[in-house]
């Protein structure tokens, strides 16, 4: 499995999601870095989530809700 890189301009970014990784990843550190909730490996996540939708991130519990 390869990875990717995405850049976007900090601002419009409200928090992360992450298929695979852990606490000590580099977008979960990152996260913290900016203050950004972010919920890491969760199964799935691409293929649930879709490009514009609503959801709400609940960092500090570990879980996405989707709108």
């Amino acid at each position: 499995m390869g990875s990717s890189t995405a850049v976007m301009p900090p601002d419009s970014v409200a928090g992360l999601i992450t298929e695979v990784g852990g606490r000590m990843t580099h977008g979960a550190v990152i996260a913290r870095e900016y203050g950004l909730p972010a919920v890491v490996g969760v199964e799935g996540a691409t293929s649930r989530i879709r490009d514009g939708q609503r959801i709400r991130l609940h960092g500090s519990a570990g879980y996405v809700e989707l709108l």
